[in-house]
């Protein structure tokens, strides 16, 4: 099942939703999706939006949500010297 999850500037998913909730509150437009959680105002042009929406395809919620947990890891892993990672001085 396709899931369209909302991205902020940051990079951080603040919402999924499925394509049958796609089609059933957005009209199947990932578009007004978009608008609908980005920090844009109504008026404004959306060239001055931020975040974005992203396509992902996944056999099951619980893998979503798995995946959606997981964001993120690899910096905590990195700073949290859980690999063999050593701090740059520049």
């Amino acid at each position: 099942m396709l899931y369209y999850v909302y991205f902020d500037s940051y990079g951080h998913a603040r919402e999924a939703i499925n394509e049958d909730k796609l089609a059933e509150k957005y009209n199947n437009d990932p578009e007004l999706f978009f608008k609908a959680n980005c920090d844009a105002v109504a008026d404004s042009d959306m060239e001055r939006s931020t975040g974005h929406v992203g396509t992902l395809k996944f056999d099951n919620e619980n893998e979503l949500k798995d995946y959606l947990e997981s964001l993120g890891d690899e910096i905590t892993g990195f700073y949290g010297c859980q690999s063999e990672s050593r701090p740059y001085n520049f």
